[in-house]
């Protein structure tokens, strides 16, 4: 027998919807008396419309919503039926004998919509499936028991200040957890509660715009603006939602600088230096960060070559300071103006401008206590020299600028003048000698001279005061150095033998004129030529040269033999032998017996100087026997050196000046015929080594 199974679903205790369940052609084996031949049919297949339960119904007992029910089964109670799925045996149950099926308690769309069920007819004896298992679903229908909910609440928006209508601000969004597809549950409908006439919502899309023109922040910089959504189209009955927007308006450059007040007026102390600050000066705009900066200009010639004005590093204020240095006995006020202009300027708002304004700014001079003002920043003066104490040298001059009567008292600070050679008058200022002055000595003297007020003596100031002191002729010419002149006896008359150069302290410009005057005696041996400063010496040689005093004498000259001390101790270090010795050899000392001097130190006594023996000998063997008697003088350091200097040259007018042609008594010759020690100093060494007598021959 086919089977029937209908699904009823009840609708607030009423039949609603009936599905039809067909089984589609299968084979199907056994029957009811066990088994047998099989029988072969075609099942039905199950036709289904939509099925629904209410959600959120709840009554006093289980709500019938559906019955199962076969063909086979005829009321005798062999009939079970079964339901799987999802919520079954919970949210829904099913009566075994008739098939009826219950929800047993409410449900909720949002959380589940539908549930997925499974329905089949079995044998209660044996549990052999009476019919193939059929799936169905039950679907929970909407209400509206949701309102519209903005998860992004409350929201903050920024618009320019100045917006033109209709300007977009922010985009507000509503959900509503209903079922879009049913009914009018979840279509919602956006509308402003509070911020009209400001702002207005497209109620579809939930935009917000601006609703007026030109918005100022300055009146008013923040907006609270509520939208609501509300679901059912907005009819009556639906639910409803809102959420805050805040809006901001953000600042244009809309407003141009102004000055509270048209004059300004400051005063400055007339020491106040260069960069001091007067005083500040604010242009007001209410416009904020970069839209209100500014700067600041001084318009007038007059104000900006005393004072300067610029903008603190905020960029507000205008600070104005003194520029050039201030006198308040020359001027004692100055009048200018200012002007204050944004930096940044829209074109968009140009038609709100000018941009700048300007105002009047008065600046006084205060009086301060100054020291006296010299007439001079320097003084230059100048007076003879051994001009007599008390002589006048000059005048210096001082005011107090503060009040012209106001007396001043002059002094020359001490460490400037410490010889005392100045006075000064306290009273005019007047300088003057204060003892003879020598330019000679010092040419400049320079005095610091101090004024100070009388009525108060902090108040003081200094100057400098150079003095020339200027020249006279009043020194006598000078040698320019001492002169030790030598001429050797065979020079010839005429014979230039000296240069002398005079000196005057004074002055060049005396114009003075050195002259030199030789002796004016006729028989003198020297003339003097004035050539203007330099005297030339010439000889006269009134006694004439006397004979040689050895044959071949000029031909046969010989030189000194000179030790030279390597220590550099001076004229000292430098001995002559004995010439005359080379002309007797035999005179000479033999060597001191003994052990041999140390060459390393310096011995503690000179050896005596042998005298000189008289008498011709070898030349060579003198010279060997000397040399011999130099190594073994232990007075004599180590590494000295002996000269010889053989050959002097020829030609000279002046003769030879060596010692070999000199005055020793050989043979009985006469000796010189003046006393060397009348020669002078240069000449003391010559006289020691020829001036002492001879012993007598053995």
């Amino acid at each position: 027998m086919w089977g029937l199974v209908r699904l009823l679903l009840a609708w607030l205790g009423g039949w609603s919807c009936m599905g039809r369940l067909a089984a589609p052609a299968r084979a199907w084996a056994g029957s009811w008396g066990g088994p047998g031949p099989a029988l072969l049919r075609t099942r039905r297949s199950w036709v289904w419309n939509q099925f629904f339960v209410i959600e959120e119904y709840a009554g006093p007992e289980p709500v019938l919503i559906g019955k199962l029910h076969s063909d086979v089964d005829r009321g005798e109670g062999r009939t079970k039926y079964l339901l799987t799925g999802e919520g079954a045996g919970t949210v829904f149950v099913i009566d075994e004998a008739t098939g009826n099926i219950h929800v047993t308690k409410s449900l909720d769309r949002e959380e589940k919509a539908q549930y997925v069920l499974l329905a089949q007819a079995v044998d209660r004896a044996s549990n052999r499936p009476l019919e193939p298992p059929s799936e169905f679903i039950i679907k929970v229908q909407d209400i509206n028991d949701n309102p519209p909910i903005f998860p992004l609440g409350p929201y903050h928006a920024t618009v320019p200040e100045m917006s033109n209508v209709g300007t977009s601000v922010i985009q507000v969004t509503a959900h509503d957890a209903d079922d879009p597809s049913y009914g009018n549950s979840a279509k919602l409908v956006y509308t402003v509660l509070d911020g009209l006439p400001f702002f207005s919502v497209d109620p579809q899309t939930g935009v917000v715009r601006t609703a007026i023109p030109n918005m100022d922040r300055e009146t008013q910089e923040e907006f609270l603006v509520v939208i609501q959504a509300k679901d059912m189209g907005g009819h009556m009955g639906g639910l409803s939602g809102s959420t805050t927007v805040t809006v901001t308006l953000s600042d244009v450059n809309d407003n141009p600088p102004k000055f509270p007040q048209s004059l300004y007026q400051f005063s400055v102390m007339e020491t106040a230096g260069p960069g001091t600050l007067v005083g500040r000066l604010r242009a007001q705009d209410p416009d904020l960060g970069d839209n209100a900066l500014m700067a600041y200009s001084i318009l007038d010639g007059e104000g900006s070559e005393a004072f300067s004005i610029s903008t603190d590093p905020r960029g507000r204020d205008g600070l104005l300071t003194v520029r050039k240095p201030l006198d308040f006995e020359t001027r004692r006020s100055y009048s200018f103006r200012v002007e204050a202009t944004n930096t940044l300027i829209d074109p968009a708002y140009l038609r709100r401008g000018p941009f700048k304004d300007v105002a009047s700014v008065r600046v006084a001079v205060q009086d301060a206590p100054e020291p006296p003002a010299f007439t001079q920043a320097a003084y230059r003066l100048a007076v003879p020299e051994n001009k007599s104490p008390g002589t006048l040298v000059g005048q210096v001059s001082a005011a107090d600028l503060d009040s012209r009567a106001s007396p001043i008292r002059y002094s020359i600070l001490p460490h400037s003048d410490p010889e005392h050679c100045f006075s000064i008058e306290p009273e005019d200022g007047t300088i003057r000698t204060a003892v003879p002055l020598d330019r000679e000595a010092r040419v400049w003297h320079n005095l610091t001279v101090l004024a100070t007020e009388v009525d108060s003596s902090a108040q003081a100031s200094r100057v400098q005061v150079a003095v020339q002191t200027l020249d006279e002729n009043d020194n006598a010419p000078q040698l320019a150095e001492p002169y030790d002149t030598f001429v050797c006896e065979s020079a010839a008359p005429g014979q230039l033998i000296q240069v002398i150069r005079a000196l005057d302290r004074d002055e060049v410009g005396n114009n003075s004129r050195i002259s030199l005057q030789g002796p004016l005696d006729p028989d003198a041996n020297f003339t003097v030529r004035d050539n203007r400063a330099l005297v030339v010496l010439f000889v006269a040689l009134r006694r004439q040269k006397q004979e040689a005093l050895m044959v071949l004498e000029e031909e046969d000259v010989r030189e000194n033999i000179i030790t030279y001390d390597d220590e550099g101790g001076g004229e000292e270090d430098t001995e002559a032998f004995d010439i005359s010795a080379l002309q007797n050899p035999d005179g000479a000392a033999p060597p001191a017996p003994g052990q041999p001097a140390r060459r390393d130190v310096l011995p503690w006594a000179r050896a005596p100087r042998q005298p000189r023996p008289p008498g011709p000998a070898d030349v060579a063997q003198l010279l060997a026997l000397r040399l011999r008697g130099a190594d073994d003088d232990p007075s004599v350091p180590p590494y000295d050196s002996v000269q010889v200097y053989g050959y002097e040259g020829r030609g000279s007018s002046c003769g030879s000046l060596s010692s070999l042609g000199s005055g020793s008594e050989i043979g009985g010759a006469p000796g010189p015929a003046e006393p060397l020690d009348d020669w002078g100093p240069l000449f003391r060494t010559l006289a020691e080594l020829y001036g002492a007598k001879e012993p007598p021959a053995p």
